[in-house]
């Protein structure tokens, strides 16, 4: 996978705005732009390329978009979804009978092959999105079910659409750590949380076919265990409970991946406790307080857990992490 990092501030301030143009034609769908900051325009992009989908991020002063029925005949290869989660702005989006007003904290999508026109300012601030852009045969959701939520303002902070959003976020935050070979999971993780995102939306769930339904749910299911790994009483029991499926169901969705909940919970638990204890700004927390805030609540277990899987007890590893700590910062200072 190829990370692109693009900032406007390369070239002379008259030259910024076509710079930009000249990258947002490669980047994404063709569109004609125009901004009221032309004469100026400080923009940053980076985007994650998966071949025919993309996750991106921007950051412009303000920005019109429009596609035209002239630019879609134009266009020879396949027809997309693009979806923008607004992280700081608003502007205001229309496509076919459609017209809304989005704002921080929302996504809007919107479809290549139709005309719409938006408009995207920042106010004091730059306007800054996560983008998708992802060809619509990929979104396992029927046309004419995804028309319905075309150009209307969904709510990134709660359901199933939050689970998209951290979902886009860690991928951005972890793009460094990705290969070519997981490209074909990160698209079909991305599609399918987007589709459930909009089912949830139209109570539409039923149009997806199971096998995204249950890619979904396994996800939805990750990020339920990421956000309470500091629960002691997270179980499978508990997981079921709160997505309305048996226990039986939950033990079978992480079968299929070759491992447990309990040891996907305890792996994830033991990561943020690693990333903790190297911490040098948390050196003086006891290493039991750091366990119990991940969940951990016999510090006995604790240690064994820890040593099974680093191979050296949580003491030691926090030795050696500091002092390794301590050695990049004085090489970096004298260097």
């Amino acid at each position: 996978m190829l990370v692109h990092n693009f900032s406007t501030e390369m070239v002379a301030a008259q030259d910024r705005f076509e710079l930009w143009e000249e990258f947002a034609v490669h980047s994404h769908m063709r569109n004609w732009i125009r901004s009221d900051h032309e004469d100026d325009f400080r923009a940053t992009m980076r985007v994650l390329d998966m071949g025919d989908t993309q996750i991106s991020t921007m950051t412009f002063p303000s920005l019109e978009v429009v596609r035209t029925p002239k630019l879609i005949r134009q266009q020879s290869d396949r027809e997309f979804y693009q979806v923008n989660c607004v992280l700081s702005g608003a502007g205001d989006v229309t496509q076919g009978a459609q017209n809304t007003s989005i704002r921080q904290g929302q996504l809007v999508l919107v479809d290549s092959g139709l005309p719409f026109r938006g408009r995207l300012h920042g106010g004091s601030e730059n306007y800054a999105a996560m983008i998708i852009q992802l060809p619509r045969d990929l979104l396992p959701l029927p046309w004419k079910t995804v028309q319905r939520v075309t150009a209307r303002p969904i709510c990134g902070y709660q359901g199933m659409s939050g689970v998209l959003w951290r979902w886009l976020t860690e991928v951005h935050a972890r793009a460094a750590e990705f290969t070519p070979a997981d490209i074909p999971t990160l698209r079909s993780v991305t599609a399918d949380l987007l589709a459930a995102a909009l089912g949830g939306c139209l109570a539409a769930e039923d149009t997806m076919n199971p096998e995204s339904r249950r890619r979904a749910l396994q996800v939805q299911i990750r990020d339920f265990i990421r956000r309470n790994l500091g629960d002691p009483s997270l179980s499978p029991a508990t997981i079921a409970a709160a997505h309305r499926i048996s226990v039986r169901y939950v033990h079978q969705l992480f079968a299929e991946e070759d491992t447990t909940a309990a040891a996907w919970i305890r792996g994830r638990r033991l990561e943020r406790c690693r990333r903790d204890l190297a911490n040098p700004h948390l050196q003086l927390r006891p290493i039991h307080a750091i366990a119990a805030q991940w969940g951990f609540i016999d510090a006995a277990h604790f240690s064994r857990a820890f040593r099974a899987a680093y191979g050296m007890p949580p003491r030691d590893y926090r030795q050696h992490a500091l002092r390794g700590a301590v050695r990049e910062s004085t090489s970096a200072l004298h260097g």
